[in-house]
């Protein structure tokens, strides 16, 4: 029990306090420095807040992150690369906040500081077959040639995963309080599935710790995030993002685990890459079709839409938690088509009603 202590209660609490009390002094100099968001001069189409905002939410986040880890962690090469790269994310992410740097540039520095912390040992070796055994993945052979592997699967898989997440989640912050509910949520679940392998594997201690920790600073920031917010995430929070990705696929955490308590938005991600290829533009245009701006339009306000991503992700999450391998692959092809299923719906259904108005 005391070291579930110190591994749960102790970490979530410093993270929080931290995140607390450091967000209204990050208010203050991002005023002072005029890191706002004002909509009457920032032309971006997800835009739906009235009246400026600071934005650098990233930094009482990563700050609350930063502090537990040095206290609580042990720092290890991948954890000093994982804060490296998440302080590389955040500085990145904070001068978007105040200039609105290119996203191709963003999504660069997204790969360098994945390919960081692969490099340091955040991989991927294997994952588990849903119909039975093992798949090491540097030992996977192609099926028209039993001879040839391929070599550093498990890295570029565990790069993808850290761009994906990264990505993914920062296009889910588009209501007030939506993104730091869904990462603390996760962040709970994959600390809970972590805690499951200790005390046999020492290294899921480290990796629920950090799970915590980054539950603790999304909760400490929600404070200040729930409708109406005081201070938006901005891009800096891709490096509270960058930490769960790392947290995900460290000994003891499943990947169809994490799929699935971040289902919604992931599901909306994808959705959302195809839609913008098959209407011919980049994936990194930025629209106003996200799940939660057609919920908008069917006039839901942000707090329900907010709770209803929280609501969504918990269940998922703790379902998870009692599936098998196969179960939780069935559960995630469900969730494409049922969510992929009902964007879509929502999508026609609102189009066929502005054609209306328009006519």
């Amino acid at each position: 029990m005391e070291n579930l202590i110190q591994i749960v209660f102790f970490p979530l609490l410093l993270s929080f306090l931290v995140t607390v009390a450091s967000t209204p002094l990050a208010l203050h100099f991002l005023k002072k420095f005029k890191v706002i968001d004002d909509p009457s001069k920032h032309k971006h189409p997800a835009i739906i807040h009235k009246k400026p905002t600071p934005r650098g939410g990233g930094i009482p986040l990563f700050l609350g992150a930063f502090v537990g880890s040095l206290v609580f962690l042990p720092m290890d090469k991948i954890m000093v690369s994982a804060l490296i790269a998440g302080f590389i994310s955040l500085v990145i992410g904070v001068l978007d906040d105040k200039f609105d740097l290119s996203p191709y540039f963003r999504f660069l520095v997204n790969i360098v500081c994945a390919v960081l912390v692969v490099l340091m040992g955040a991989t991927i070796p294997f994952i588990t077959n849903p119909f039975g055994g093992i798949l090491f993945l540097n030992h996977f052979h192609l099926p028209f040639s039993q001879a040839l592997s391929v070599p550093f699967l498990s890295d570029v898989i565990a790069v993808l995963w850290i761009v994906w997440v990264m990505n993914m989640l920062n296009w889910s912050k588009g209501v007030d309080g939506q993104m730091p509910g869904i990462v603390a949520i996760s962040a709970i679940i994959i600390g809970v599935l972590s805690l499951r392998f200790y005390p046999l594997d020492l290294n899921a201690a480290t990796a629920a710790t950090l799970s915590f920790i980054i539950a603790g600073a999304s909760l400490g920031f929600l404070i200040f995030n729930f409708y109406p917010a005081k201070i938006f995430p901005g891009y800096g929070a891709t490096s509270i993002y960058l930490l769960l990705a790392v947290a995900s696929i460290m000994s003891g955490a499943k990947l169809a685990t994490a799929i699935l308590v971040m289902g919604v938005p992931m599901t909306d991600g994808l959705f959302t890459i195809v839609r913008r290829l098959f209407s011919g533009k980049s994936p990194f245009w930025h629209d106003k079709k996200h799940l939660h701006h057609l919920l908008l339009s069917l006039g839901l306000s942000q707090r329900k839409i907010a709770l209803f991503y929280w609501l969504v992700s918990a269940i998922l999450g703790a379902i998870s938690l009692f599936l098998s391998s196969k179960g939780k692959l069935f559960a995630i092809i469900m969730l494409l088509i049922l969510v992929g299923g009902a964007i879509l719906f929502l999508h026609l259904m609102i189009n066929r009603q502005n054609d209306k108005v328009n006519l």
